[in-house]
């Protein structure tokens, strides 16, 4: 799986102020292809991180590892100060088996471009379906949170609809909500609003501002909407051949790039820069 020397990273990070999500040094290879190549990234605990870029330069790989949906070729990644990739064991760390990769992994929640949701549960049970059977919550309490829920994104008059009765961007809020009922301590962004239609944006970008100033969540999101991920991040991103070729705060990075390619990369999504 890796071909790193294991023993270089350690088994769980310790200190202050620990990053809740921490590549190091992660590679990801696909024969000779390098999508990811020597990644290092902290993202503090409620901290907004948007990953711009243009296709192929590793942006999505980076939150298909967090869901532990690509193994990786060398580096350890962690999430809350445990190894997310690996796991602890008498010698070291070692490749995570898949007991322990559905643990950590619980302290995630993604939404994806294409919602994802159970075509055969209202909305109020594709909220309810994880809590109840992976979680072990009663039926009730379940439901107590799925309501709430649903109730924050603003879908308690379609909880009992079935994602077909659902707009683009109702199934997208109930996906939202579905996340969350999780209770992740982590949240990933892939696209979200990408197929969407441009009326509908607003509803999910709304939430998403919600969550924002409302919840202490740690966010990863991925985006070519420049505008939001202006509007709405602590941190940018921006990746090019697998690395990181320049990060900042959406005024450093919108405002004042430092980097060519960045400025080529905005100067061709974003005509306002």
């Amino acid at each position: 799986m890796t071909t790193d020397d294991l023993s270089t990273f350690p088994l769980a990070l310790e200190g202050d102020n620990l990053p809740m999500v921490s590549f190091r040094k992660v590679t990801k290879r696909y024969g000779s292809l390098v999508v990811l190549d020597s990644l290092d990234l902290d993202v503090a605990e409620g901290e907004m991180v948007t990953i711009i870029g243009p296709s192929g330069s590793g942006k999505t790989t980076v939150l298909r590892m967090l869901m532990t949906l690509e193994t990786i070729n060398g580096g350890v990644v962690y999430v809350d100060g445990q190894p997310l990739t690996h796991m602890p064991t008498g010698t070291g760390l070692a490749p995570a088996n898949t007991r322990y990769l559905r643990k950590v992994r619980s302290r995630i929640g993604m939404c994806f471009q294409h919602f994802n949701l159970f075509p055969h549960m209202t909305a109020l049970e594709n909220c309810m379906e994880g809590p109840v059977h992976v979680l072990g919550l009663s039926k009730k309490e379940a439901r107590e949170r799925s309501e709430e829920l649903l109730a924050m994104v603003g879908m308690t008059d379609k909880r009992d609809q079935h994602p077909s009765r659902l707009s683009g961007g109702q199934q997208q809020r109930v996906a939202i909500a579905r996340a969350l009922a999780m209770r992740p301590k982590v949240m990933l962004f892939d696209e979200v609003t990408s197929a969407l239609d441009p009326e509908v944006i607003g509803e999910v970008t709304t939430v998403i501002r919600k969550l924002v100033a409302e919840h202490h969540l740690t966010m990863l999101m991925v985006t070519h909407q420049m505008g939001f991920a202006k509007d709405i991040s602590d941190r940018v991103c921006f990746f090019f051949r697998g690395r990181i070729e320049e990060q900042g705060t959406p005024e450093q990075l919108f405002g004042n790039p430092k980097m060519e390619r960045t400025r080529q990369f905005l100067s061709a999504v974003c005509e306002a820069i």
